[in-house]
């Protein structure tokens, strides 16, 4: 029975100790459920200086995470695609994009985290996985972006999606 009540003791011990883990990587972790397409093409609608796309864009699908603990970040959109003007339905030439998470934007001490850029197909999808070069950490109100990749020049760099319904973060 003193075995079984021992037994029992650190089993209970490792389980606290295994949720109170979970909670706090819990308090790390920011989501968003939704990824939208950019309708704004007004140099007005910057985000923490990010300058928007051109031309309107829409999604049918997206997410995205962020770990700011580790630096993790993932993100997923489907169907980016312009939503406006004679290219409608198609990334336009957009062949790349990347992800940003934005800290405490438009603040003096906001900061910027970028992906490495990736392939944009032609049916407007993209996915990343892997971490961002420096580890945010502490990241007051999140704020997560689709930008258009570096190999287009004149436009690279603009916001054309965000991402909504955030779960996480401060």
């Amino acid at each position: 029975m003193k075995k079984m009540k021992k037994a029992c003791a650190v089993l209970l011990a490792v389980l606290s100790v295994s949720l109170l883990t979970s909670a706090f990587a819990g308090e790390d972790l920011v989501t968003w459920q939704n990824i939208v397409g950019n309708i704004t093409v007004s140099n007005n609608d910057a985000v923490g200086g990010i300058l928007p796309g051109t031309t309107p864009w829409s999604t049918t699908f997206g997410r995205a995470s962020v770990n700011l603990a580790t630096g993790r970040v993932s993100f997923d959109v489907d169907g980016l695609v312009l939503n406006g003007g004679n290219a409608t339905g198609t990334p336009d030439g957009v062949d790349q994009v990347e992800g940003s998470l934005i800290c405490d934007a438009g603040q003096p001490d906001q900061t910027i985290f970028t992906t490495l850029p990736v392939p944009l197909d032609a049916r407007g999808n993209a996915d990343f996985s892997g971490t961002f070069a420096t580890i945010p950490g502490t990241c007051t109100n999140p704020l997560f972006l689709i930008r258009i990749g570096p190999d287009l020049p004149g436009a690279n760099q603009r916001w054309i999606a965000t991402g909504a319904v955030r779960t996480g973060g401060q």
